[in-house]
């Protein structure tokens, strides 16, 4: 997609660009010809009997678009995106007031209701609300749009400031079973008056929506529960789904149902008269994307920042339950996550199932066909006793014998740099390889030993550290931050392996390399964010490791601000937030209103 997109300055002025904190990317020129601001209101204005195009500027941005708060207005134009099955694809929709409206306080300029609608084909194939389609608010993290935080479908309320452009992200997710064809819809957006009596009710609403998505969720789940006895299974499932449906049926949920019609929502000719009409269509390729990656993209999770945040106790059932989300949530995005936790010296402990091998957990963990490579727990790693080598033998056997073997791998050791730290990945992968041969070893480097050099130039001892661990290690994974802009540098890298031995290549990012390179800090461009993946195939990679998907800054409680770690460059190590702080953030600023 073009990020150059030209926007057009109404007050004719120049409003300097919102500056990146690592990258830039928030600022885009505009021309000082168009959209003039023309509308001339006095005293309080009546959303009710004025269009919303008169009080609202909208229109469409790319989702490698960073669109800043001083995003100056573009025309509205149709959004139109192409998409395999079992693909997503993302656009966003800006909104700026041109004037306050409905009488709000707190220095909101107003509230906006968004209406959205299933996308539909001409021969009755839809994508639906909820389902393939999901709205978010891109909320800025240190004045950088970063954070996306879910909205209510069909029906949701934004708040909007003066003087200030808000970003809605908009994802269309196509199910692997959807018919190819065009697809069409429309979101219309409407100008509220913000009284008291309504956001209440907004919030109440919002909490409505929640619970029963949460309930309609879980009686889907149950339909198609398996690994358990079919007695046991048919009983719980019929249980359940009674208890459940009948709770969906009820009069509180009636008017949320979207085979009746939402009580809350307008009537057509509003719909119709008022509202900006924002076009969305979808082309939907005649060819499915595979479920298993080929690329495998394994992405760490701190298990202590669980812990500490959420407050839960490691090895407790709601420990177990945390985790469990946190590898349900990256799955569904085709990441293969593991757990980690630090010991010294940058030994680190790793695994992708917080339950043993022998566990019903385990299997399903493993077999999941979304989850393309596993990090398998290596006890010694932390403890070299009797016990910890106990509950390796027993662990490697068991899963030796799994026809999911393949994808397994041990990750010990995070960037050693002495040959005292390669000898002990030599020892501990040598304890692994007595109860498995044909295992895998993982090892993350951006040099070689620095008490041993092993060439004249440290750019040739680097590509001389697949010679020195072999045959401890098979994946060798290296840091992009070495290569800078010389991609060519690839081919002697690669030109070191043993691929008929089983030996990879693989990359990973972190604090380098930094703009211009593709990486995922906070206030790159979406163009470098997306790039990294495209880098590692590009170079022939055949893997990509991040090192932390949740490295925030420590914290006792869920709803506690983010902060990123520091001597980080920020964003570096998260990739997702905990979301109670931000809908808690959203619920006040509603409440502020009235």
């Amino acid at each position: 997609m073009d990020e150059t997109h030209v926007g057009v300055n109404p007050q004719e002025v120049v409003v300097p660009p919102v500056e990146g904190v690592a990258g830039g990317g928030t600022g885009y020129g505009w021309s000082d010809g168009g959209l003039h601001g023309t509308n001339c209101f006095t005293g309080v204005v009546d959303p009710t009997k004025v269009p919303t195009t008169d009080l609202l500027h909208v229109w469409y941005m790319p989702s490698t678009t960073n669109v800043g708060q001083q995003e100056m207005p573009h025309s509205l134009e149709p959004i139109s995106l192409l998409a395999a099955r079992n693909e997503r694809e993302s656009a966003q929709i800006a909104l700026r007031p041109k004037v306050s409206w409905g009488g709000g306080g707190g220095g909101v300029a107003g509230v906006v209701q968004i209406h959205s609608m299933d996308l539909c084909s001409s021969s009755g194939d839809r994508l639906l609300v909820g389902q393939s389609i999901t709205l978010r608010r891109v909320v800025p993290i240190l004045g950088v749009p970063d954070a996306l935080v879910p909205l209510d479908l069909p029906l949701t309320q934004i708040s909007l400031l003066p003087g200030e452009t808000t970003s809605i992200w908009v994802s269309v997710d196509v199910p692997a079973g959807q018919p190819p064809g065009q697809y069409e819809g429309q979101l219309f957006i409407t100008a509220l008056k913000a009284d008291a009596e309504s956001l209440t009710h907004c919030v109440a609403k919002t909490e409505k929506y929640e619970m029963y998505r949460e309930l309609q969720n879980s009686f889907e789940a149950l339909e198609s529960v398996d690994g358990k006895p079919v007695e046991e299974v048919v009983g719980r499932a019929k249980s359940v789904a009674v208890t459940l449906q009948k709770v969906l049926l009820s009069p509180m949920f009636s008017e949320l149902s979207l085979e009746n019609g939402s009580g809350d929502m307008m009537d057509e000719d509003i719909l119709t008269n008022m509202s900006v009409r924002v076009k969305l269509s979808v082309t939907v390729w005649d060819f499915t994307l595979p479920i298993t990656p080929s690329l495998p993209a394994v992405f760490g999770v701190s298990e202590t920042v669980i812990e500490d945040r959420f407050g839960v106790q490691h090895g407790s059932e709601e420990w177990y339950d945390a985790l469990d989300q946190h590898f349900k949530w990256l799955l569904q995005y085709k990441i293969s996550p593991f757990f980690c936790r630090w010991g010294d010296s940058m030994r680190v402990l790793t695994y992708t199932c917080p339950w043993p091998a022998d566990h019903p957990k385990s299997d399903e963990y493993y077999s999941d066909p979304r989850l393309a490579a596993y990090a398998v727990s290596c006890a010694p790693v932390l403890s070299c006793d009797d016990a910890a080598k106990d509950s390796l033998r027993k662990e490697v056997e068991i899963l030796r014998s799994k026809d999911h073997w393949s994808k397994a791998y041990f990750y010990l050791w995070d960037e050693p740099l002495n040959t005292e730290q390669y000898e002990s990945i030599r020892s501990m992968s040598n304890e692994i390889k007595a109860y498995a041969p044909n295992a895998r070893v993982l090892t993350t480097y951006y040099c070689g030993p620095s008490d041993a050099p092993l060439a004249p130039s440290p750019f040739e001892a680097f590509v001389k550290v697949p010679k020195y661990l072999r045959p401890h290690t098979q994946i060798f994974c290296t840091s992009e931050w070495v290569l800078g802009n010389r991609e060519d540098l690839a081919k002697d890298i690669i030109s070191e392996l043993q691929p008929e031995n089983g030996e990879e290549w693989w990359t990973y990012v972190c604090m380098g390399p930094s703009d211009p390179q593709p990486n995922w800090h906070l206030g790159m461009r979406g163009t470098q964010h997306r790039a990294v993946i495209w880098r590692v195939w590009k170079e022939g990679g055949t893997g990509f490791l991040y090192w932390g998907a949740n490295c925030y800054e420590k914290a006792m409680v869920a709803s506690a601000e983010i902060r990123f770690r520091r001597g980080l460059p920020p964003g570096d190590g998260v990739l997702y937030y905990p979301g109670k702080s931000f809908r808690l953030r959203c619920i006040n600023q509603l409440l502020q209103l009235g």
